[in-house]
């Protein structure tokens, strides 16, 4: 089931709607990102090496939130290629890289279609609670900040709240 991200009310969405698709099977978790509208209009990394980058959510960037039970993993995944993961203690707190293998990521584009696949590692004792999040900048310098639920006045992907998804 293809659930919608919405922008938060503070950033722009230039027509864009995005989608994403989450499967849990087993230790992986699986994510279609899918993005339509006027695509030519986003500010595209750089394609790069499969390889950890910190900073990624600087730029066009999709996002992951896994919930453990004392704090969470975050992933962020850049159309470049490139990837990081994170193990936090607490909200925002214990920032620590998460030791896992590259992900699988993949890329496709058509006229006002972007489509980002993923496979991503979970941590063991992840509860089920997901968060689905995005950045997407826009080449006039427009950054909208998506998610399946904002919790806050600003964009918070770390809120808590905002791990809307619950897999089993």
């Amino acid at each position: 089931m293809r659930l919608p991200l919405i922008p938060h009310p503070i950033s722009r969405h230039d027509g864009l709607t995005l989608e994403v698709e989450a499967r849990r099977q087993g230790g992986r978790l699986s994510l279609d990102y899918a993005l339509s509208g006027p695509v030519e209009t986003v500010l595209w990394p750089q394609g790069a090496s499969r390889a950890r980058t910190d900073d990624l959510w600087r730029a066009t960037c999709f996002e992951a939130f896994a919930a453990t039970p004392d704090g969470y993993v975050e992933y962020n995944l850049s159309p470049s290629g490139a990837w990081a993961a994170y193990r936090f203690d607490g909200y925002r707190q214990g920032m620590r890289a998460f030791d896992m293998a590259a992900p699988f990521i993949m890329t496709r584009r058509a006229p006002g279609q972007f489509a980002l696949t993923a496979d991503v590692t979970l941590p063991d004792e992840a509860t089920g609670a997901i968060g689905l999040t995005a950045v997407i900048q826009g080449m006039n310098g427009s950054v909208g900040y998506w998610a399946l639920r904002h919790s806050s006045d600003k964009p918070d992907f770390h809120h808590p709240d905002s791990f809307a998804l619950e897999l089993p």
